[in-house]
């Protein structure tokens, strides 16, 4: 895999000097996220689908009904997808409207999705979703069945065209706009889970699930 993810199509013409091309960067900013946003035309219409998502290795892995349409659909069309995932870290506050702005971490991907239909690899990719939900949890659960493999679609692309766009500084005001009184900096946004609420049809205590860093 080449060191850099730049191509004709990932390359950022707006604010290019927030933007990075290097493969760990991008792995980092996917193993850390839970959530991406799959992008892909059906009929000359655009849709856009929230889903969780896993790496493994130089792919990006997600799953869905077998029949939905960013799953099905995605490798039927055998179109490029485009894939966003983006990270809020904090707000910034400026002396100016025009000079707001936000820290945050980002990367978008390119790619034709590829369907996984070998059933163990399948299985096995299922379990790495579910560790990366909640580490260790794969092996505490009931185990699926034949029935909610076949209707599970897992499909993956390739990380190999992709950018990264990442900001995290502070304010950034024009020089005659430095004396306006008013406050001006960062407002860092914290992620943290929220005490856990177990299902009320439960009336065993179990042990905790263990949680990934919230990131």
């Amino acid at each position: 895999m080449s060191d850099t993810l730049k191509t004709t199509i990932s390359t950022v013409k707006r604010g290019p000097k927030r933007a990075q091309y290097d493969v760990a960067t991008a792995h980092q900013i996917i193993d850390a996220t839970l959530l991406c946003h799959i992008g892909q035309q059906m009929n000359d219409q655009v849709f856009v689908t929230p889903t969780c998502h896993w790496r493994e290795g130089d792919y990006l892995y997600w799953h869905a009904h077998s029949k939905a349409r960013n799953t099905h659909g995605a490798v039927k069309e055998a179109h490029k997808v485009c894939i966003n995932i983006c990270e809020l870290d904090g707000l910034v506050l400026a002396r100016s409207a025009f000079h707001h702005s936000v820290n945050y971490r980002s990367v978008t991907l390119f790619g034709v999705p590829e369907n996984i239909e070998d059933y163990d690899e399948k299985v096995r990719h299922f379990e790495l979703f579910i560790n990366k939900v909640s580490p260790n949890r794969w092996s505490q659960l009931r185990p699926v069945n034949e029935q909610e493999v076949l209707a599970t679609g897992l499909v993956r692309i390739k990380i190999d065209e992709a950018s990264v766009k990442l900001r995290a500084e502070g304010v950034i005001d024009d020089a005659e706009d430095m004396d306006w009184p008013v406050w001006a900096g960062v407002v860092p946004l914290e992620k943290q889970w929220q005490p856990l609420q177990q299902d009320n049809h439960q009336n065993e205590t179990y042990p905790e699930p263990i949680l990934p860093q919230a990131r």
